[in-house]
């Protein structure tokens, strides 16, 4: 007699896993290309970030201050949720006031720096923590690239502006050329 409850979850799962791949896939492709955009035009990408990064700042504190103004939270959280979010507001305006200045770029550089370790700590904590993770080793090894160039970036982010774009650019092209051998490498475990 045929379980019929096990194919689905089977044909389920490959759904899923061959999403990753596909998903790691134009996750790197889009990295890598971004990389290659940042080396080739380090100076106009870096005002065009700085713009971007106040952009957000800007909208994302108001959302979260109309968030703590509006949800039903306790009153720490809602203390919290304004408080980033008044930071937010106050770190777009500065990003705005000095746009173009070192001080706009020094808090995107903080900020990416910043991201690149939280993503690489992600990356790599998953991949660790599941021994069935596919692409497994690659995703280890993006994860710590990608660690590493968070803590370049929050090191030395004084030097020169330019340097950090195109050390960021240079890291983008690495961590998603590893995100793309991975995805080919989750894609060879499906197959």
């Amino acid at each position: 007699m045929t379980d019929l409850t096990y194919e689905p979850q089977t044909g389920h799962t490959r759904t899923l896993a061959s999403r990753l791949w596909t998903t790691t896939l134009a996750s790197g492709v889009i990295t890598a290309a971004l990389g290659a955009l940042i080396l080739a035009w380090p100076g106009k990408s870096l005002i065009i970030a700085s713009a971007l990064f106040g952009a957000y700042l800007l909208v994302s504190g108001i959302a979260q201050v109309a968030m703590a103004l509006a949800l039903h939270v306790s009153g720490g959280a809602r203390f919290l949720m304004f408080l980033s979010g008044a930071a937010s507001v106050v770190l777009a305006i500065l990003a705005f006031r000095h746009f173009g200045e070192g001080y706009a770029l020094l808090l995107l550089a903080i900020w990416i720096g910043i991201g690149f370790i939280f993503r690489g700590v992600a990356t790599t904590a998953a991949a660790i923590s599941d021994h069935g993770y596919p692409g497994r080793g690659w995703a280890i090894f993006a994860g710590i690239i990608t660690i590493l160039g968070g803590v370049v970036m929050l090191s030395y982010p004084f030097d020169s502006i330019t340097a950090l774009a195109l050390v960021s650019g240079a890291w983008l092209v690495v961590v998603g050329l590893f995100e793309i051998g991975g995805a080919f490498a989750i894609r060879k475990e499906l197959a």
